[in-house]
């Protein structure tokens, strides 16, 4: 018996909630379409409760051992991790070990992860994301045609310094933390524009808007965290990059145009070191 994929069983036997396969492995009756007789081979999938015992289902899912396919995030634990839908009655785990250290950045449900199925060292079936050796692998080469094009994909990898991700043309994406205002979820459906595709054909993503449309939102992000603020924010246009990003999630140089902006509309002005809403 091997969990995790499909194989053919032999009935030996029916009870009242389903029947008895070989092994003594269970297969519930609301699987099964039509009635079994014993001697009936089958094709099932194995997978265990809970408890730990091996079930069968009738049902076949998207993904089994060693066999990639996308997969909707249903459930989030915190401190465990979330479970993706693969097809069958239970929802299967993708440990928060596989996942980022943050939980801010886990998937939200309706999120989907390309995974495996694999086990643990207690037998227990668990999905298993895709790395970027796999993606590495599996993905079209990028062109210069591209330059300035939209795209769209999911991410597959995230850290401080930049997400990774594979778009519905099968491209590879590296989102750098400056072309972003927020750190995306493993999981989440993006969408950018390339703004460079790299010598070894994967491309350079911005989530950020052209420059002018850009200044327009953070000046409105300025704006609100002034009014939250009584009209006053500790930060100008000569204010440490690190706390800008921090705060606002952009450049220095963005947050300054921001500002030029503000003012020569004249609903700022800085003094000592500090932005005041007029």
């Amino acid at each position: 018996m091997k969990l995790g994929a499909i194989q053919t069983m032999a009935v030996i036997q029916k009870i009242e909630a389903g029947y008895i396969l070989q092994s003594g492995v269970f297969l519930p009756s609301q699987t099964v379409e039509s009635e079994l007789a014993p001697g009936q081979k089958i094709d099932v999938f194995l997978y265990n409760d809970q408890k730990g015992n091996t079930l069968a289902t009738k049902k076949h899912p998207s993904v089994q051992v060693d066999e990639f396919d996308w997969t909707e995030v249903i459930a989030i634990i915190s401190g465990l991790g979330v479970f993706v839908d693969i097809g069958i009655e239970k929802g299967i785990l993708v440990s928060h070990d596989d996942l980022p250290l943050f939980e801010s950045v886990w998937p939200e449900k309706g999120d989907k992860l390309f995974v495996k199925l694999t086990t643990d060292k207690e037998g227990r079936l668990l999905a298993e994301p895709a790395t970027e050796r796999f993606f590495s692998a599996h993905w079209e080469m990028g062109s210069e045609e591209l330059v300035n094009q939209p795209i769209s994909g999911r991410i597959y990898h995230t850290d401080r310094e930049g997400a990774a991700m594979i778009s519905e043309d099968g491209y590879r994406g590296f989102i750098h933390h400056t072309e972003r205002k927020q750190e995306p979820r493993l999981g989440e459906w993006v969408k950018g524009r390339v703004i460079a595709v790299k010598e070894d054909g994967t491309v350079n993503v911005s989530l950020r808007p052209l420059k002018q449309q850009s200044m327009t939102e953070d000046a409105d992000d300025i704006l609100e965290l002034l009014n939250q603020n009584g009209g006053i924010i500790h930060f100008d246009d000569k204010s440490d990059p690190e706390d800008i990003r921090g705060t606002f999630g952009i450049s220095k140089a963005a947050f300054k145009r921001a500002l030029g902006k503000l003012m020569k509309e004249e609903k700022i002005e800085q003094r000592d070191g500090r932005t005041y809403l007029i």
